[in-house]
């Protein structure tokens, strides 16, 4: 299994405790959650189930009848959660297995409303399995602000319960690379970081890679072919992690218009949503689940912080195919056309972010405290102020800051005077407007690495495709 290590030996360990654990898993849509338990576990499960999504109550408890009768169950009829969990107590009771382990699956698609479904959970857990010694007891949700709310953080019977949480992040582009590899896909790295561009590190995404194909093809076939496999992707991606989307994917297409991101108050006159408690709830959903992240600029006060669009499919999506684009070939036939071009710069500077680690070490200062941060200022003449977005700066605890300009290129990135021009305004500008005493090195992130010439010289530390990876 390619990665996973850290979550591997969690799980690994509850199978050899002398004592009951009751471990929660959680992250996006297509992660590898459901994947990660079956392949540590063999499916060797005294039970096992999974939600129904936009299932009722009844549709729930009948299915989660179903799972038991798999299992063993022969009892009468099930009427509410309560009774579903005293059925799994005496199916648990019944086993002879040396560790018991229960793994329930979207366990959020089950709570419907006022369905009691977390009291039950709690009333089993609490009063029952977590005074056994041999019960490993493992849920799942892609809903994951769900998660957040109803198990990892919850204020009332779980409090504090779980023994484990697994939060299921994407992968890098090495471990993708090694997805990569172990399928018999003979891509290189740049195609390896085009296809990461478009799907990220979601797992699932890249199991569609066909070999033989070329990165362009897979990508028509993938999406834009008339059956298409992942064509409808997007409307199953949020209707399957929120019950209601529509204002989710409010906030989602205002931010996927816009580079930098959108404050509060942007997003509300760009969406039309009350500035209330209930847009709080959406963007911390938002963020909790990996689409969105919330940033303050370098200097600037909390109440201004910035949310911006992170996930690359929904970035790819809103670009390339909310407009249903009919051509089969759309990929093949605008590569390097100014509009994919935009596009890639934008999304490499998503990937930047994804691997701040990777670029660390290659400074030399994984080991070094830092911020992460953007800032931007407006020109005005007046104040010598030439205008300036920076989108990422390295704010390090050793009074140095990495001002990096991210730069996908081709080939060899060269370092024009319009470029080295740009760098010296937007230092200038920094200087200026935060008084800072840090000494500012201009770091250059780019693919392949950078032509000698009399401006590149300028450039503190140059970091590769290959570093990132």
């Amino acid at each position: 299994m390619v990665g996973r290590k850290k979550e591997t030996e969690i799980l690994e360990s509850a199978l050899k405790d002398d004592k009951s654990r009751f471990i929660a898993i959680y992250g996006r849509r297509r992660i590898g959650k459901t994947f990660l338990v079956r392949e540590i576990f063999y499916d060797n499960f005294t039970f096992s189930h999974a939600g129904i999504s936009g299932g009722s109550l009844k549709d729930q408890l009948r299915a989660f009848e179903g799972s038991l009768k798999d299992a063993g169950y022969t009892g009468a009829r099930i009427e509410n959660w309560l009774g579903a969990f005293e059925e799994l107590k005496e199916l648990i009771r019944k086993s002879t297995e040396r560790r018991k382990v229960i793994f329930i699956d979207e366990l959020s698609w089950m709570d419907t409303p006022k369905s009691g479904l977390v009291m039950a959970l709690e009333n089993f857990w609490n009063g029952w399995a977590s005074a056994r010694k041999d019960i490993v007891l493992i849920v799942c949700a892609s809903a994951t602000s769900w998660m957040l709310s109803n198990v990892v953080h919850n204020k009332g019977g779980l409090y504090n319960r779980l023994t484990d949480q697994i939060h299921l992040s994407s992968f890098t582009l090495s471990e993708c690379e090694m997805l990569a590899k172990d399928a018999g896909i003979s891509f290189n790295r740049s195609q390896i970081l085009q296809y990461y561009m478009i799907f990220g590190g979601v797992p699932y995404y890249w199991t569609f890679l066909r070999k033989g194909e070329s990165l362009a093809q897979n990508v028509d076939r993938i999406l834009f072919a008339e059956d298409a496999p992942l064509k409808q992707e997007f409307n199953y991606l949020f209707a399957s992690i929120f019950k209601n989307p529509t204002n989710h994917l409010k906030i989602i297409a205002a931010l996927g218009k816009k580079k930098v991101g959108m404050t509060r108050e942007e997003l509300i006159d760009a969406t039309g949503l009350a500035n209330s408690g209930e847009l709080t709830v959406k963007l911390e959903e938002l963020e909790s689940c990996g689409f969105i992240r919330k940033y303050n600029a370098f200097g600037m006060k909390k109440k201004n912080s910035i949310y911006q669009l992170i996930d690359f499919f929904t970035l790819f999506y809103y670009r390339f195919v909310e407009n249903e684009p009919t051509d089969e070939h759309f990929w093949t036939n605008r590569i390097n056309t100014p509009e994919i071009n935009t596009w890639t710069g934008l999304a490499f500077e998503r990937v930047c972010f994804r691997h701040i680690n990777n670029i660390k070490e290659k400074l030399g200062i994984l080991g070094v405290s830092t911020d992460i941060n953007s800032w931007y200022c407006k020109a005005d003449l007046d104040q010598g102020l030439f205008g300036s977005q920076i989108d990422l700066l390295i704010v390090r605890k050793d009074q140095v800051i990495n001002l990096c300009e991210m730069k996908y290129s081709g080939s060899d990135y060269t370092v024009t005077e319009k470029v080295d021009s740009s760098i010296r305004h937007k230092i200038s500008d920094f200087v200026n407007v935060t008084g800072t005493k840090y000494a500012i090195y201009p770091t250059l992130i780019t693919t392949y690495g950078i032509v000698e010439n009399s401006y590149s010289g300028n450039i503190q530390s140059v970091i590769t495709m290959d570093d990132l990876f």
